[in-house]
């Protein structure tokens, strides 16, 4: 038994060296709605230039969500550039939403590049910006990123 916990240990030791494959993290919005002038901003570091990753945008709404789409200002600075993208995410079909739903709230993780992508040692920084015509936007009770290292 002492032997297994000295083991655990170190398993557990090394295992928090390791990289992380996974960045998810969400900005929520006051009274479940999402101003224009609400501008999330999501930073994180890529250090392993072999792989691949995956981006997605994740948002969560209420089933009172009006529109089957979003638009969205997407900023991302890179090491050396900075790319703006004005984007359409859709949501929902003319029968029923395409996210993850639990009772009333939906769940999307949408991707945003078409391919795994290779990316640059060093800091980036994603900033979006909903740019629909209701302003704010109402039902809408968090928006975020996800990056997903591809093995």
């Amino acid at each position: 038994m002492k032997y297994f916990f000295s083991i655990a240990i170190i398993v557990l030791a090394f295992s928090a060296c390791q990289s992380i494959d996974l960045y998810e993290h969400f900005t929520s919005f006051k009274d479940h709605s999402w101003k224009s002038t609400e501008k999330p901003s999501f930073t994180f570091d890529i250090k392993d230039t072999n792989s691949m990753y995956n981006f997605y945008f994740v948002l969560r709404n209420e089933d009172a969500y009006s529109y089957k789409n979003i638009w969205l200002d997407i900023q991302i600075k890179e090491p050396d550039t900075t790319v703006n993208i004005r984007r359409e995410f859709v949501l929902a079909d003319n029968k029923k939403w395409f996210g993850a739903a639990m009772d009333d709230i939906i769940e999307h993780r949408i991707p945003f590049n078409s391919a795994p992508t290779k990316m640059k040692k060093g800091k980036y920084e994603f900033t979006i910006s909903q740019v629909m015509r209701e302003d704010p936007l109402p039902h809408i009770l968090a928006a975020g990123i996800r990056v997903q290292k591809i093995h």
